[in-house]
């Protein structure tokens, strides 16, 4: 739980900062190994914030969508969340990805296999197949790619989070776990992030 007030504490502080898009990792595909009660547990989570978060999210202009296989949810579940992008889909404000059920490596291959598909119809060359027609099957592919990654609890790995996505971000990581981080260091992050010398591959600028 306070975990979940993080989540809204970050999003108020990325929409004052005029962050325009802020993807957070609630869920991922091995989280299902977990004890049952926890598991359960979370979803009775979810349940809650969905239903206390969304009218706010939607009165402040912000948009909610969420990435991932969802169809291992329930019903009740996936019902909800699919009512709460549908309600907040106008939302120009800041766009709030919750990434639930989801693993970068899933992303990769559900996004091959589109492709695959087409292939397999006669609608596409394997020749034609590029990476930016992958970036465009991958999740949150209508988005700019991610420009900074934040890492809590001092952990130096990506956890299978947004590997397409994030081949050029910045890396950023912190001793703090996710239920401490604090404005403070949401700010610091920031700060560390304006520093950095993005080349993208290229010489130094």
């Amino acid at each position: 739980k306070q975990g979940a007030k993080t989540v809204r504490d970050t999003v108020e502080n990325c929409a004052r900062a005029g962050v325009e898009v802020l993807t957070v990792y609630a869920f991922s595909s091995e989280n299902w190994r977990r004890p049952q009660d926890e598991v359960n547990a979370l979803m009775n989570l979810f349940l809650e914030a969905l239903a206390d978060e969304v009218p706010d999210l939607h009165k402040n202009g912000i948009r909610l969508v969420f990435i991932g296989d969802l169809s291992a949810f329930s019903d009740e579940l996936r019902d909800k969340m699919q009512q709460a992008m549908k309600q907040t889909a106008g939302n120009k404000q800041m766009v709030f990805a919750v990434a639930v059920n989801y693993g970068g490596q899933w992303d990769i291959a559900n996004a091959a296999q589109q492709l695959a598909r087409q292939v397999k119809s006669g609608g596409l060359e394997p020749e034609a197949i590029s990476p930016e027609l992958l970036q465009q099957k991958v999740a949150l592919a209508e988005f700019p790619p991610p420009d900074l990654c934040i890492r809590t609890g001092g952990e130096h790995r990506i956890s299978n989070f947004l590997l397409w996505q994030i081949s050029y971000a910045e890396l950023w990581v912190t001793e703090t776990y996710w239920p401490d981080f604090s404005v403070n260091d949401f700010w610091q992050a920031l700060r560390d992030f304006a520093a950095r010398d993005r080349r993208f591959g290229g010489l130094k600028g």
